[in-house]
């Protein structure tokens, strides 16, 4: 069985497993460090795994004095590496989790080794994530369900409804403070101008049938970022890494092994 560190960092639960070079998974809106579950056994081979419940998401504290920000989630993956004394990592990131990445990456260039955006955009979402929807859905129904039913559209038709009811349990731990403000936050952030600035290797994961960010955003983030890699996982939507896990982990262990030198 497959050992798991839990520690506080700031107001980030934060999941480690194995040791070695550093990978570190930043979640999405709502979402949890356990969406990374099915990519803890095998990374955590030859590598320490540490998978970050973002303030206000999954079992992490929420308290309302505090800023629930692209720029206020950037500073928390930051002092989780500095308390974990990581100086570089490989930095992969899930849908508002690739946001986060992108700015890391582009505030702290030395600090990636190589960057994964699953699920990402530079700038803008699907119709059931544009901020305006999310919050007239929230109002509407309540964070728990809002959260709910984006989840219930985030999945291909090929998912089991098993899997779909795990994800639509993880979802409700958010807050309605965090997720009002984080939605807010994500949909005003724009990378566009400044992906050309990102020179370290980059892969970029999108699932066949995402309607949450849809491919050709994927795309765009892979002809801005010079060099960059773009896979497409067929039969998933927005979270290839639990719907296609094997096919996922392949993608992203033959590109690790291919830049390891870095």
């Amino acid at each position: 069985m497959t050992k798991i560190e839990q520690r506080l960092i700031g107001d980030s639960v934060v999941e480690i497993t194995g040791q070695g070079p550093a990978i570190v998974f930043v979640h999405g809106f709502t979402t949890t460090a356990e969406f990374w579950k099915e990519q803890v056994a095998p990374f955590s081979q030859d590598r320490r795994v540490v998978r970050v419940n973002l303030p206000g998401h999954g079992v992490s504290p929420h308290p309302v004095d505090r800023h629930y920000t692209i720029d206020a989630f950037v500073a928390d993956v930051e002092r989780v590496l500095d308390a974990l004394d990581i100086g570089s990592c490989v930095l992969v990131g899930l849908s508002m989790g690739g946001t986060i990445a992108q700015r890391f990456t582009l505030r702290n260039p030395d600090r990636v080794t190589t960057l994964v955006l699953v699920g990402a955009t530079p700038h803008g979402l699907g119709p059931d994530v544009k901020v305006e929807n999310v919050l007239a859905a929230i109002a509407n129904v309540g964070v728990a369900k809002a959260s709910q039913n984006v989840i219930e559209r985030s999945f291909a038709a090929c998912a089991s409804a098993s899997l779909v009811e795990w994800a639509k349990n993880e979802v409700v731990q958010t807050p309605d403070h965090v997720a009002r403000a984080a939605i807010r936050s994500l949909n005003d952030s724009d990378s566009r101008s400044e992906l050309s600035a990102i020179k370290v290797p980059t892969l970029v994961v999108v699932g066949a049938e995402d309607a949450i960010t849809p491919p050709a955003q994927s795309r765009a983030l892979a002809d801005g970022i010079r060099g960059s890699v773009l896979s497409v996982v067929a039969d998933a939507a927005h979270f290839p890494m639990i719907e296609q896990p094997d096919a996922f982990n392949a993608v992203l262990g033959e590109f690790l092994a291919r830049h390891a030198s870095r």
